[in-house]
């Protein structure tokens, strides 16, 4: 993990119910997309409730016209109770049941502004599950849909680059946790995070290097194989006054 494990708490309604009915700008923004349970990065990385307004704002699109408002409410009515439902299913660590019900309060929930919150949730719920699972590609994939949906989400992002470190894709986690920083400058384990990782980073890349130049000298060799010589007749020496490099040939 990208921090210290600490005791998971049991899924309960979240602290920010997502309301059915349609909710002012001013009234969404102001909160995190809670989503009724919490992981190890919660209380670490993760948003307060006094976080400024600009962090929460949630990118929101145009009514659909073809539902009526009695229908868009009773839809997310029915998104959100399903998506406690799910909550229910994660914390008795029902992953699979729980993805499903997060997956249907995705397709119950209507494309509308008053519902950005609820499926930003939705998406960072499911890559919880999937990291639960050991299937961090999806948890990746899920915290993208999230970002997208909210980009000032915080949770998502932390759950992001969580799943990134595990599958040691160390620069994306990295980009990660600067984008935490971006948002919340304040935020002392996300800048000790970028410390440890970035090493890992640098261990990676040079690890990539050597196995470029252990494949080219393998190509090298099956070639000047066939002239009776490899790569080791060639040594490159360089000129300590202009840094360039001379091949020389030896026996």
């Amino acid at each position: 993990m990208l921090i210290e494990e600490v005791k998971e708490a049991t899924a309960t309604e979240e602290e920010h119910n997502v309301k059915s009915q349609k909710p002012s700008p001013s009234s969404s923004a102001h909160k995190d997309a809670s989503d009724g349970f919490e992981t190890a990065s919660d209380g670490e990385l993760g948003p307060t409730d006094s976080d400024d307004e600009s962090q929460h704002h949630l990118h929101l699109q145009e009514e659909p016209q073809n539902l009526s408002e009695a229908d868009q409410q009773k839809s997310l009515e029915q998104a959100n109770e399903v998506k406690l439902q799910g909550n229910g299913l994660f914390g008795n660590g029902q992953y699979e049941e729980a993805l499903s019900q997060y997956e249907l309060a995705l397709q119950f929930a209507p494309d509308m502004p008053s519902s950005v919150e609820l499926r930003s949730i939705c998406h960072s719920n499911r890559a919880i599950c999937f990291s639960k699972l050991g299937k961090y590609e999806d948890a990746v994939k899920e915290c993208t849909k999230a970002v997208e949906l909210n980009p000032s989400y915080l949770k998502a992002l932390i759950r992001r680059a969580e799943a990134h470190e595990k599958l040691e894709h160390f620069e994306e986690a990295i980009t990660d946790m600067k984008k935490i920083l971006e948002l919340d400058p304040s935020n002392d384990q996300a800048r000790k995070a970028i410390r440890r990782l970035e090493p890992l980073a640098e261990a990676k890349r040079e690890k990539m290097k050597e196995e470029m130049i252990g494949k080219l000298k393998d190509m090298g060799n099956s070639l000047l194989g066939r002239f009776g010589m490899s790569v080791d007749n060639f040594k490159a020496v360089k000129d300590p006054n202009t840094g360039s490099y001379s091949i020389s040939f030896q026996r």
